[in-house]
Formats: C-alpha cells, structure tokens, sequence
C-alpha cells in the first residue's frame, strides 16, 4: 500500500474498488484481491481522518478552546 496517497487519491481508488465488486462479473480470486485492496484503502482513509482529527483537536485546545471531538458516523 502506497502511504504516500493523498486521502482524495485513495477515496477516488476505493470507489473503482467498490464500483468494480458491484458488477460482480469478476473472477473470485480478482474479486479477493481487489476487495483486500479496498480494505487497505479503507483503513489508510481511516488513519488520514484520525490524525487530522487530532492535529484539530490540538489546535483547537493549544488556543483555548474547549476540547473537540468528531464523532464518527455510523458508530453506536
């Protein structure tokens, strides 16, 4: 996996991924492949989000503001 893609790059690469499964014309060794890709994508799109979120949550707390949290969509 490239760590060096930006998070537009991997977001524009896991939609080819997901457009590709939802065809499901593909043989199943390919359709593993891709989607273990996809996952990769998914968690480097994941830990870009994190770190981004905590660059803002100190910025935020370094210039006196209150504490700021994201929360995630989909969690319960």
């Amino acid at each position: 996996m490239n760590e060096n893609l930006t998070f537009e790059e991997a977001m524009d690469q896991l939609e080819v991924i997901v457009q590709r499964l939802e065809e499901g014309d593909i043989p199943l060794e390919e359709a593993l492949d891709i989607y273990k890709k996809g996952m990769e994508l998914s968690k480097l799109c994941h830990d870009k989000l994190k770190n981004a979120e905590e660059q803002l949550t100190k910025v935020l707390t370094d210039d006196g503001e209150e504490d700021f949290h994201l929360q995630e969509e989909g969690r319960d």
